[in-house]
């Protein structure tokens, strides 16, 4: 594969990296093409007239719990309800944690589901999976990221990737196992594009996205005048199929290096200031800043990390004691943050008249146990918690399903994770009965046999 690389040589190379965007193969070498994407739209994979909708996954690693958050139980005894009150919001029918009152004041438009679970294994890393691609990986699938599944139906739209995610993959969680943020058996022509920056920093700029310092315009094209010549004299290989996709790969990369469009969207300072300060100045503020400029730039589906490990970092895991997270921690840091950038987010898409095209889901591995642990915190629950959505067709100000009075399990509605990934497949107007090419061409469903999405959202 051609490699453009910091001295400005290129050679051949048989590994990949996420920052060796530039490869060649980094976006199709060994993967699917544009017209797999016409194909699987001309195949009815796609519903017409949901052509333009997006969607914004903000995921919040390290597990929020559903206590503190999005289903406070009052009238639980204090081990279970925990420190903080319910307050009243903008829906009648949603009370949610007094720690996020600017999302009180917008929830009218969005809609949170009380009773999800999964049944897999309570570590970070399963939950992961699960949750991003509707599926835990078994026998050696390692199932595509609903990003890279939109990569794969519907292309991109502009020189900008289809699908980006930031500010970078998910780190360590514990686990060693995968996170489910790569493409898995779709190939590499559909693997996100990872920011690998912190969009708050005062010298913020895309590492991958535009060339070293060393490699102007000129030499890149340079370089894809010498691909031409050499790819005319080697034994026809210009007319193969596969020198058709190492052509289209090339392209791509190079359009996106010298694209105008491509480094305006990843510009922050063309927002306003007053704009960039509404979101929040802390790397996730920002990266939902840049999340909203990428879809209105043409990104079909981008992906936030709210945070990248769980460890000497205060985040969502609240077990209480280091290296992780106190309820108090999350009280003074990550909620303040939060509801900032959220609720900045919501009202700027609605602002902008983007709301109703693009889906916001906010999703997690799993939830909290139902007690408060002896270190005054609380420890990993797949068996039941919230996660909630806005736009792309959701119906704002409701709660769907329904916990026990002391919040361990689902009492009305059960969501499982292929459920929630087919909720955005649903928004995004796919056909949940296609099928994808999976591992040695076999097909693949896009959901499993009878998943629905939750319709109770759009109607």
């Amino acid at each position: 594969m051609l490699q453009f690389t910091g001295n400005g040589t290129a050679h051949t190379c048989d590994g990949v990296t996420r920052r060796d965007f530039l490869q060649a193969g980094a976006l199709g070498a060994t993967g699917l093409t544009l017209a797999d994407a016409i194909a699987a739209k001309e195949a009815g994979a796609v519903e017409k007239g949901k052509e333009e909708r997006s969607c914004i996954m903000i995921f919040n690693l390290g597990a929020p719990s559903q206590f503190e958050t999005w289903d406070p139980k009052p009238d639980a005894p204090a081990e279970i309800r925990g420190p903080f009150k319910p307050i009243a919001t903008k829906s009648p029918e949603i009370q949610i944690s007094e720690i996020f009152p600017k999302h009180a004041a917008i929830a009218d438009k969005f809609s949170i589901v009380r009773s999800c679970y999964h049944t897999g294994a309570a570590v970070h890393d399963t939950g992961h999976q699960m949750m991003q691609t509707g599926r835990l990986f078994s026998g050696g699938i390692i199932t595509p990221h609903a990003g890279c599944v939109t990569s794969y139906l519907m292309g991109r739209r502009t020189d900008l990737p289809a699908h980006v995610i930031m500010p970078q993959t998910m780190g360590n969680t514990g686990g060693g196992l995968p996170h489910g943020q790569d493409s898995g058996f779709l190939g590499k022509a559909h693997a996100p594009f990872f920011l690998n920056a912190d969009p708050s920093k005062e010298d913020f700029r895309v590492p991958d996205l535009l060339p070293p310092k060393q490699i102007g315009e000129v030499r890149l094209d340079r370089r894809r005048k010498l691909r031409e010549v050499v790819d005319s004299t080697v034994n026809n290989f210009e007319k193969s199929e596969n020198a058709k996709l190492v052509d289209s790969s090339f392209e791509a990369a190079f359009r996106l290096v010298t694209s105008e469009q491509a480094r305006a969207a990843f510009d922050l300072t063309r927002e306003p200031k007053e704009v960039r300060e509404k979101y929040g100045m802390s790397r996730f503020g920002q990266s939902c800043l840049l999340a909203r400029r990428l879809i209105e730039a043409g990104v079909r589906f981008v992906t936030v990390n709210t945070f990248l490990t769980v460890f000497d970092e205060i985040t969502w895991d609240i077990h209480g004691t280091k290296p992780f997270t106190s309820i108090e921690g999350m009280r003074d840091i990550v909620a303040p943050m939060y509801d900032q950038g959220y609720s900045a987010l919501i009202e700027d898409l609605e602002q902008r008249g983007m709301l109703s095209n693009t889906m916001v889901c906010n999703l997690a591995e799993f939830g909290r146990t139902p007690r408060v642990n002896p270190a005054g915190g609380r420890d990993h629950w797949p068996q039941c918690w919230s996660m909630y959505f806005a736009g792309g067709g959701v119906q704002g100000g409701r709660v769907i399903g329904k916990s026990d009075p002391i919040g361990g399990y689902p009492a009305e509605r059960p969501v499982n994770p292929g459920e929630v990934v087919a909720t955005i497949f649903h928004s995004l107007g796919f056909n949940l009965e296609a099928h994808l090419p999976g591992p040695a061409g076999r097909p693949f469903p896009l959901v499993d046999f009878g998943t629905k999405p939750i319709h109770e959202l759009f109607v």
